[in-house]
């Protein structure tokens, strides 16, 4: 059965945040429709399994001559946060020649489930809006049969970034772009590894970081040759009830509803000690102990770890999970794989 679509649930009370934010976007938006800015899809990866599909994508305000028609291009970091939604806009997506028709939240965004008829594999969405070109955005079916894939974290996991360090977080994001930006050693020979021991296997990227960094993350993970995925980013900014967005919620909620979506998957959850991925899959295996197949941990070096704004914490390279796991340690990608050979992982 496909999950429920995702409603768009009226909020009669928002956050102080919300409602000064609210306020700045339409004072803006009037005045930058007047000199002639036009609305625009940004779409994202999606996912699904045949029966559903769940669409993501942004709807933004930009120039009539400069609009990405959803295109992911080279943006410096800063660059990609001075955008202004298009709230409450009419989207329509059309799927296996399905039309559906959606409205974006307050940020701009649709992250909804419609039902479409697609083959397992790779295939397309087509999104649109008034007064812009239709885009399509790649979709990634799941063959039923498969009971194996990879729900990898980003951060110091595939991407050096030394978080949550403000000054150092601010520097990554805002400033730096992909090329700047370094691959973990071994990660992406991992993933490719283990998607042609898998067929068929999927790869999720999970990460605290904002939409607005989908396009520099896609570029970099093609780059450095990791198996392309679906993206599971947040919104960045105030919500209806707080100041900000909280990434260990996103990351537990996400977790959550995969577990609902794919209940007959077992997912190698991988991540790095330097945050709280730990944590948060500790308490995800303990509640879905049929649905993690192992959990492998990137170990951050001593230097790493301060500019992680933590201390190293020793683990044994294999430790036993909450629910009879394996819990597997190695500083980069081949340590790890060596450990999932030795526990049959692969």
């Amino acid at each position: 059965m496909p999950p429920t679509p995702a409603g768009q649930l009226a909020v009669p009370t928002l956050h102080r945040a919300a409602r000064i934010e609210d306020a700045v976007h339409q004072l803006v938006e009037r005045r930058l429709r007047r000199t002639g800015w036009r609305t625009n899809v940004v779409a994202y990866t999606g996912y699904g399994a045949p029966g559903w599909v769940r669409v993501m994508c942004r709807v933004l305000l930009g120039r009539p001559d400069t609009r990405q028609r959803g295109r992911l291009e080279k943006v410096r970091g800063w660059r990609s946060f001075a955008t202004l939604p298009a709230k409450h806009v009419t989207v329509t997506i059309e799927a296996a020649g399905v039309r559906h028709e959606v409205r974006t939240d307050r940020s701009g965004f649709v992250q909804t489930v419609v039902k479409a008829d697609l083959a397992p594999g790779w295939g397309v969405v087509r999104i649109s809006v008034p007064e812009a070109e239709p885009v399509e955005a790649p979709v990634r079916i799941l063959d039923p049969e498969v009971r194996f894939g990879i729900l990898s974290d980003i951060d110091d996991t595939v991407m050096v970034t030394a978080l949550p360090r403000p000054l150092l977080a601010a520097w990554n994001t805002f400033v730096l772009d992909e090329h700047a930006r370094m691959a973990v050693p071994g990660m992406a020979v991992l993933y490719e590894r283990l998607v042609t021991a898998h067929t068929g296997a999927p790869v999720f990227y999970l990460s605290t970081g904002a939409w607005n960094v989908a396009p520099t993350l896609t570029r970099f993970l093609s780059r450095h040759l990791y198996p392309a995925g679906p993206l599971l980013l947040t919104d960045w900014g105030p919500t209806h009830d707080r100041w900000f967005r909280s990434g260990r919620e996103h990351k537990r909620a996400t977790l959550e509803r995969l577990a609902r979506e794919f209940p007959r998957m077992r997912w190698l959850l991988v991540g790095d000690d330097g945050q709280h991925d730990q944590e948060i899959y500790r308490e995800f295996a303990a509640g879905h102990p049929d649905n993690v197949a192992g959990v492998a941990i990137r170990q951050l070096s001593p230097t790493e770890a301060v500019l992680a704004g933590t201390l190293p914490t020793p683990l044994d390279s294999t430790v036993q999970g909450p629910v009879g796991q394996r819990w597997l340690s190695a500083p980069d990608g081949a340590g790890l794989w060596k450990l999932m050979r030795d526990n049959g992982l692969v």
